[in-house]
């Protein structure tokens, strides 16, 4: 009985359902944190969905939903057995603990079961080889997460005094709070886009890139994303949110603005490589880059302000780093088991 199909949707939508609970969390986790106590949840959602919507649709209609991402992976031919649901399955029991995985890794990889070796010695060899579509996509990452990490650290020392330590000791008054909000949903909207033409691969991969998708097949997948995402912001993002609230003044629109700048910035620098350091159009995972981001912004704020940088951030910066690796090991061992089964 041939299961493709069958295999092929339930492993969209439940893709879907883990790369938005997820991903996307951290994408517009300070979008949500900074308003949810002032606007409804279903403004911030509709915002969203309109250029999630306007994104989709301008990669159908030039037939390019994955903006490239999908490239350097084979789809044509690809037989789904029922072990390609086993990702995103992993993916979203891990996401109810609260720990931000890299879907890049857990989605795509398995993807390119042609491409790992056989032996166990030879996969594991290519986890460290760049040259290596596995290896490549790791080391692309791990440097987003560096690059995230260190200008994050050197723009926060750089600015604090001037923007955070300034937000903290003056509330923002309702008349200043009107010009934040226009600079935040904008800032937001680009940062969006940004990571939705990185991550929509993700998903759309189970759909063999979404290039032979008809009108009708299209506007489901729609529906489901645009649903999908609708729940998750009724939940105000789930267990995975907390990553973002527990950091240094993040429910401030100001904050939040800069935050999502910094990210959308570096993620459009890596979409278009403009450091020439990997191949544009290689996936990456933008996980590492958020989680980076953040890690930089608390130790540039805690210098800053403290001089010094206490136990619980250091031990903070740690976990996180600590949850991202653990997803990638998951990820990784996910991936070669399958392959290893699969012959």
């Amino acid at each position: 009985m041939d299961l493709t199909f069958l295999v092929m949707w339930v492993g969209f939508i439940l893709a879907s359902y883990s790369v938005v609970g997820n991903d996307v969390i951290q994408t517009l986790g300070t979008f949500l944190t900074s308003n949810e106590k002032r606007v409804k949840w279903y403004v911030l959602w509709l915002f969203a969905a309109s250029i999630l919507c306007f994104t989709l649709i301008q990669g159908y209609v030039v037939n390019d939903i994955d903006y490239g991402r999908l490239d350097k992976f084979d789809l044509t031919a690809l037989n789904f057995e029922w072990y390609y649901l086993l990702p995103p399955l992993v993916l979203l029991i891990i996401t109810r603990f609260g720990i931000p995985v890299s879907t890049t890794f857990m989605v795509l990889t398995l993807f390119s079961l042609n491409k790992i070796p056989n032996d166990l010695s030879s996969m594991i060899g290519s986890v460290f080889d760049a040259e290596q579509k596995l290896g490549g996509m790791i080391q692309k990452s791990v440097m987003g997460y560096l690059i995230a990490f260190s200008s994050a650290i050197v723009i926060y020392v750089a600015v604090t005094r001037l923007t955070e330590k300034r937000f903290i000791d003056n509330p923002i008054t309702d008349r200043n709070r009107k010009i934040w909000i226009v600079l935040q949903w904008f800032t937001t909207g680009f940062l969006w886009y940004q990571w939705l033409t990185q991550d929509l691969a993700n998903i759309y991969i189970y759909l063999r890139g979404g290039t032979d998708l008809s009108p009708f097949s299209f506007f489901i997948s729609l529906l489901v994303l645009v649903g999908l995402l609708a729940y998750i912001f009724h939940q105000k993002g789930g267990a995975v949110q907390n990553v973002v609230r527990e950091k240094t003044n993040t429910a401030d629109i100001r904050s939040a603005t800069f935050i999502d700048l910094i990210y959308g910035i570096i993620l459009y620098i890596f979409k278009y490589n403009y450091l020439s350091l990997f191949e544009a159009k290689l996936p990456m995972s933008t996980t590492w880059v958020f989680i980076g981001l953040l890690a930089g912004r608390e130790i540039g704020i805690r210098l800053n302000l403290e001089r010094r940088l206490s136990k619980a951030v250091t031990r903070m910066v740690f976990a996180d780093l600590g949850k991202v690796f653990f997803g990638l090991l998951i990820s990784v061992v996910l991936v070669f088991i399958i392959k290893l089964m699969a012959g």
